[in-house]
Formats: C-alpha cells, sequence, structure tokens
C-alpha cells in the first residue's frame, strides 16, 4: 500500500530530471534519441507526487528491450508495457524504498509522446487550469490518503477535460490565432 503524497513545486525536480536524463543517455547511446521532462513535476507551481517521470524516445523498442539490464543498472526496475500497448515502462525506487522516478519509453511518432508533452505544454501556457489540477489533486490526496488506485481514478475526467483543451490550444496556434 503506497501513500498519496502531493507536494509544493520543487525548483530542483528540473535538475534531478537533467541528471537522471544524462545517466539515461550515458547507458543507452544511441538508441535514445529525445528525453523528456513530463508530469507533474515539469510544470511549475503545482503541487506533484515527489517522483520524477521521464519520457524517453528510442529508434526501437526491440533495441531497448536488448538493452534493459543497461537500465536495470540504474535501479529501474522494468515493468514491460504496464498496460499500454508500444511502451516500456520503468520505475525506480530509493534506498528507503520510495519510488523516485518512472520512465516511460515509447518508439517516435507515438501518440502518447505527443499528448503527454502537449498535456505539459498547455498547463505550463495555462496557469488557471494547472492550479485547478493541482488543487483537484490535493483533495484527492487528502481523500485518499492510502489508495492510489481512487486518487487516480478521481484525476481522470479533469485530465481527459484538458487533455481535449490541449488539443484545441494546439490546433489554435497552429492556424495562428492566440489564446
Amino acid at each position: 500500500m503506497r501513500k498519496v503524497e502531493v507536494v509544493p513545486h520543487d525548483p530542483a525536480w528540473a535538475q534531478e530530471f537533467k541528471a537522471e536524463a544524462q545517466r539515461l543517455s550515458a547507458a543507452l547511446g544511441e538508441i535514445a534519441i529525445a528525453i523528456h521532462h513530463i508530469g507533474s513535476t515539469a510544470i511549475p507551481c503545482i503541487y506533484a507526487k515527489p517522483i520524477i517521470d521521464l519520457l524517453l524516445e528510442v529508434n526501437d523498442l526491440a533495441q531497448l528491450d536488448r538493452q534493459q539490464a543497461a537500465v536495470e543498472q540504474l535501479g529501474y526496475e522494468a515493468m514491460g508495457e504496464y498496460g499500454i500497448p508500444g511502451r516500456r515502462y520503468f520505475r525506480k525506487h530509493n534506498a528507503a524504498g520510495t519510488r523516485t522516478h518512472h520512465l516511460h519509453a515509447f518508439a517516435p511518432g507515438s501518440s502518447h509522446v505527443e499528448r503527454h508533452l502537449l498535456f505539459r505544454d498547455y498547463l505550463i501556457a495555462h496557469p488557471q487550469d494547472a492550479q485547478q489540477y493541482s488543487n483537484l489533486k490535493r483533495r484527492l490526496a487528502a481523500q485518499y490518503l492510502t489508495d492510489i488506485e481512487s486518487y487516480m481514478d478521481g484525476k481522470d475526467s479533469l485530465i481527459k477535460t484538458l487533455e481535449t483543451r490541449s488539443v484545441q490550444w494546439k490546433r489554435q496556434k497552429a492556424e495562428g490565432k492566440v489564446i
């Protein structure tokens, strides 16, 4: 049973992401096309679970599978697709057993890459929506102290709404309309 904890934004998360991205890049070499900071720790001024989410784009998932040991040597546990076809998911814990990182790997062109990046960028560009999301997360964390599934389910409707808004925002930006 994991405790649901959300904390104020920590500016150190950006540096933690950069350091972890460098370790992953060094371990994976050429198969790592890009590593992005995603999730709530990538969005300034909102509450987040203190877990760094990384999105790794790789040339080929089969190549990543063959180099899984290199990721595991960095302390990650391989979880396979973990419910999302076309993804490789890894999680990392510190010495105390506290989750510190999530690594989501996809091949280039995956709709999941665009979805994650667009959601992040939309919330950064729309602080009111980001605060709405942050406030919901705080309420849910207080309500579901040890029930991560209910916490996640409670965010689902707002996340879908914000994802829809992010797609509209992208479309309007492409059309030259300022939002």
